[in-house]
């Protein structure tokens, strides 16, 4: 039971800090001039689009424990780009969110959602 509660407070500490960041993007797209980085060659549209999904609609999905370990994966890969590409070069407090993200996540994905889930231990 204590478990399953640390799990529930992972999940709904990192996912719902995590929403900010993904409206933030939302706002960034629908405001008509979208500005992204395109780390991976595919466009800065499509490159926000996949930030959007996994700092909004994988967070959203973590908080429910939906596939939480499924959809926790894109959350690591986007928190690895940010750390150590987007912010490589920059001194440890711009980078210091991204690696607590990637941290948090990475827990998230290795142990699932525990009992207090849509989907449990998933």
């Amino acid at each position: 039971m204590n478990i399953d509660l640390g799990k529930l407070l992972l999940r709904l500490g990192f996912g719902g800090l995590m929403i900010p960041h993904g409206v933030s993007k939302l706002q960034n797209l629908l405001s008509g001039s979208p500005q992204f980085a395109n780390v991976f060659g595919i466009g800065e549209i499509p490159s926000l689009i996949l930030a959007i999904l996994s700092e909004l609609v994988c967070p959203i999905l973590v908080i429910l424990g939906i596939k939480t370990r499924l959809v926790s994966i894109p959350v690591v890969i986007t928190m690895a780009v940010a750390a150590f590409v987007i912010h490589g070069g920059d001194p440890w407090g711009k980078k210091e969110m991204a690696l607590l993200y990637l941290i948090g996540y990475t827990a998230i994905a290795l142990v699932g959602s525990g009992s207090f889930a849509v989907n449990k231990n998933s």
